[in-house]
């Protein structure tokens, strides 16, 4: 079990950016696949960006194509997600999640992860 914790949320206006990091405590994310998900009022939790368990594979959903990059280190526990040109209907619930994972596949379906952290809460004004 990873015990997962997101930073790095909160208030941006349209066209700005946040940088969301995910810390791993005890252990680093070697072997471990990671996604992003998130969450608005209303709406079911939607995958984001992953990162395979091998770290040779990102994967991102059409939304956020182009302006979201996941990024992974392992030196630090660490995975962050680079939010830019924010819209408002990115504003959410963010999600890190965690599962071992050693074929090297990048997981987009949020009851393939085992582990979540509490989740941080990104708004995006207009």
């Amino acid at each position: 079990q990873v015990q997962l914790v997101e930073s790095g949320g909160g208030l941006v206006q349209a066209g700005g950016s946040l940088r969301l990091s995910c810390a791993a405590s005890g252990r680093t994310f070697s072997n471990y696949a990671v996604g992003w998900f998130r969450q608005a009022p209303g709406k079911e939790r939607e995958f984001v960006a992953g990162i395979s368990g091998r770290g040779d594979r990102i994967q991102y959903a059409d939304s956020v194509k182009g302006r979201f990059t996941m990024s992974i280190d392992n030196a630090k526990n660490t995975v962050s997600l680079q939010m830019n040109s924010l819209k408002p209907e990115d504003a959410a619930v963010y999600y890190c999640a965690a599962r071992l994972e050693l074929l090297g596949f990048v997981l987009t379906t949020d009851s393939e992860y085992l582990d979540w952290g509490q989740g941080t809460q990104v708004t995006v004004s207009s």
